[in-house]
């Protein structure tokens, strides 16, 4: 075992030791008394349903975790990432297409092994607690639809990725970096008309007082709103959300039906305002472009990663390649990736508090707000005492029980 092999195996078991030790500790947070703040929308019954849930799905997030782990050590003890590389190469094709092969034929194997815990999470475990709306027809058009998306968007943007490593040189992470960022560009310019769509069913939110309150805050609050729809989330889950998406006038505010249902008109606005926030305090462009940031530092790691044979070595891979240097380097990356996304979820979270205080001041209701996010989380049965650490490494939004705290303080 060379050096690069020691050090990936010791990253990923220290990972998956970080992830159980946060789920472990995690269930041991569990408290049996409803927090004072939510005993109005936790009666003792929900709040013992919120724990089993927790407990359930934490629990069950421990078997793919640990599946896919075995899987993958068993595979790479097995030389299976070598014979798929000569097996590709067999083929004959060029570089590109090669390298499509190989990372195709990789990312559906992963695919195929996450598709039975997709299914009993959506089946087996929603189903319990009753959220789950989703048909087995629902479900695999899903599972088509993402792979057609990434066939379609994911491909040609992987052979640009492929080709500048094989024709540009020194250069080449600058020019991966330059077609990744406009590539997130593109995305962010067609999600709301063409992706998004494609899984859920949009339709403006109709005339009444819903619409005129959400419009006439958006008024107050020099906000062009163009894009207020309804999302048919009650075809998947009767959990509520809402989103905000696009830029320009392609923005878009989604309001999932369930949250109409659920909730009275002024908490609704509350939550439009809370998604106003993020625009209007810049958190929609800033996560953008630190997205764009991480993606040009992480080519260059990359750069220099496909230079080291030893790399290569370490999954028994005799002839170097850039299809293999980016699975190898992903896995050499994970841990990396793990460590940072402390710092990205923090900054998340920060954005959420910004939003959050955002619509406490233009709504003056931050009571409308504090009661839309209990309910939500009393729908949701979620875990109200998360033990910190499992923020740390999951949470992009504070826990509920900080949110509401932080807006009935002022």
């Amino acid at each position: 075992m060379n050096a690069y092999a020691l050090l990936i195996a010791l990253a990923l078991a220290a990972e998956y030791g970080l992830c159980l030790l946060a789920d472990l500790l995690n269930l041991r947070s569990l408290r049996t008394e409803v927090p004072e703040a939510f005993r109005d929308v936790y009666d003792a019954e929900r709040y013992r349903r919120s724990q089993e849930y927790t407990r359930a799905k934490t629990r069950f997030g421990i078997v793919p975790e640990t599946v896919g782990l075995a899987v993958l050590c068993a595979f790479w003890a097995a030389g299976g990432f070598a014979w798929l590389d000569r097996a590709v190469r067999g083929l004959g094709w060029g570089r590109v297409a090669t390298g499509l092969a190989f990372i195709g034929a990789l990312a559906l194997a992963k695919s195929l092994l996450d598709l039975p815990f997709g299914w009993y999470r959506t089946f087996v475990l929603e189903e319990r607690f009753g959220f789950n709306k989703t048909t087995a027809r629902t479900f695999w058009a899903d599972f088509a639809k993402g792979w057609l998306l990434a066939l379609v968007l994911g491909a040609p943007l992987l052979a640009a990725i492929l080709w500048f490593f094989e024709r540009a040189g020194w250069a080449a992470w600058l020019w991966c970096w330059l077609a990744t960022s406009l590539f997130a560009l593109f995305v962010q310019f067609v999600a709301p008309t063409w992706i998004l769509p494609l899984f859920n069913k949009f339709r403006p939110l109709e005339s009444g007082e819903l619409r005129e309150a959400v419009l006439d805050y958006a008024r107050r609050v020099a906000f062009p709103l163009e894009g207020l729809f309804v999302v048919d989330g009650s075809r998947r889950t009767t959990k509520a959300n809402a989103f905000f998406t696009g830029f320009g006038r392609r923005k878009r505010i989604g309001l999932y039906d369930t949250l109409i249902e659920k909730h009275a008109t002024d908490e609704l606005v509350a939550i439009v305002a809370h998604e106003i926030g993020h625009y209007k305090r810049g958190h929609v462009l800033k996560s953008l472009v630190l997205g764009i940031a991480q993606a040009g530092a992480v080519f260059f790691l990359l750069s220099l990663a496909l230079r080291h044979a030893g790399l290569f070595a370490a999954f028994g891979v005799s002839e170097p390649s850039t299809h293999a240097g980016l699975v190898f380097f992903g896995l050499l990356y994970a841990p990396l990736d793990l460590v940072l996304s402390f710092f990205l979820h923090a900054y998340s979270r920060r954005n959420e508090f910004e939003a959050d205080a955002y619509a406490r001041e233009t709504t003056g209701r931050p009571e409308s707000l504090a009661r839309a996010l209990a309910r939500l989380s009393a729908d949701a049965l979620d875990n109200l005492t998360p033990h910190p650490l499992y923020v740390k490494l999951h949470y992009s939004h504070p826990p509920t029980v900080e949110r509401v705290a932080a807006l009935r303080s002022e």
